[in-house]
């Protein structure tokens, strides 16, 4: 089997080290390992993902020295695949409608509110907006039956928690996860199974961010017969502060480094220093 691992960037902000270091350290797994690294494209939030950016990350990746096979998957040039995989979740009642907001379920926290128990109008009738869907994980752990025990996946990282080895996968740390969103259709979760199961992936490196959503992640795997693959998850590039870098705090960009003049070596010098402290 080809070692086949993947760096899946979301373009809704430009790249910054962080995510250099996850790209270099997949890169070098894949290429120590005789295999590939592919690119994939996750633009499925289209209220958030901006061509500029994606334009941008293109760049930034040719600069670090980067490549990868063609063509790259864009995830918002298979969103029939996602919406065909919700309907089979449905069909099979794994899923149900949630018709409160973020803020409604925040609030109902202390009172345990029943799963799918939507806001309803005046009449009684569920209220005029659209639902979310969420995987229920009662409904799963029924179908399952004897098998969810037995749900667990390939650590070769670290962990968050130093963990290594076959790993228990624990989806309840994660309640019942929205699968179809209100607003951009389909979430995250579901989408990235279905594409790693279609482009064949082996392993998966990513930072100890999403390490929990393993978890989620290789339950769908189980439920829609895909396979599940060897996760590695690294430890994360901090700050000055001690954060861990993201796009939304205002981490220094790869383009902003670029622009003061440092070269691919520079940056790479300073990853590998960074990820030795």
């Amino acid at each position: 089997m080809t070692y086949r691992t993947r760096f899946a960037p979301s373009p809704t902000g430009y790249l910054h080290p962080g995510h250099a270091f996850s790209v270099l350290t997949a890169a070098a797994a894949a290429r120590d390992a005789g295999g590939e690294c592919l690119l994939r494209i996750e633009d499925i939030d289209a209220t958030r993902c901006r061509p500029a950016y994606e334009a941008g990350l293109y760049q930034d990746l040719r600069w670090l020295g980067i490549s990868w096979p063609e063509p790259v998957l864009r995830q918002s040039e298979h969103l029939a695949d996602y919406e065909a995989a919700l309907e089979t979740l449905k069909a099979r009642g794994l899923v149900y409608a949630c018709y409160r907001t973020r803020k409604e379920l925040a609030q109902a926290a202390q009172g345990a509110p029943q799963a799918g128990d939507p806001i309803l109008s005046d009449d009684g009738e569920p209220a005029a907006r659209e639902p979310a869907w969420r995987l229920s994980l009662e409904a799963a752990r029924e179908q399952l039956g004897a098998d969810w025990d037995r749900l667990r996946f390939s650590e070769t990282g670290s962990g968050p928690d130093g963990e290594t080895g076959w790993q228990t996968a624990r989806p309840e740390m994660n309640g019942d996860v929205v699968l179809g969103r209100k607003d951009i259709g389909i979430a995250y979760h579901l989408a990235v199974v279905i594409d790693d199961a279609r482009q064949g992936i082996t392993h998966i490196h990513r930072g100890h961010d999403l390490f929990a959503a393993t978890h989620t992640q290789v339950l769908l795997q189980h439920l829609l017969g895909l396979p599940t693959p060897v996760y590695c998850h690294h430890a994360l590039l901090l700050d000055s502060d001690g954060r861990r870098l993201a796009k939304r705090k205002g981490s220094k960009a790869l383009r902003d480094y670029r622009a003061d003049g440092w070269t691919a070596a520079d940056v790479r010098a300073m990853i590998a220093a960074s990820a030795k402290a």
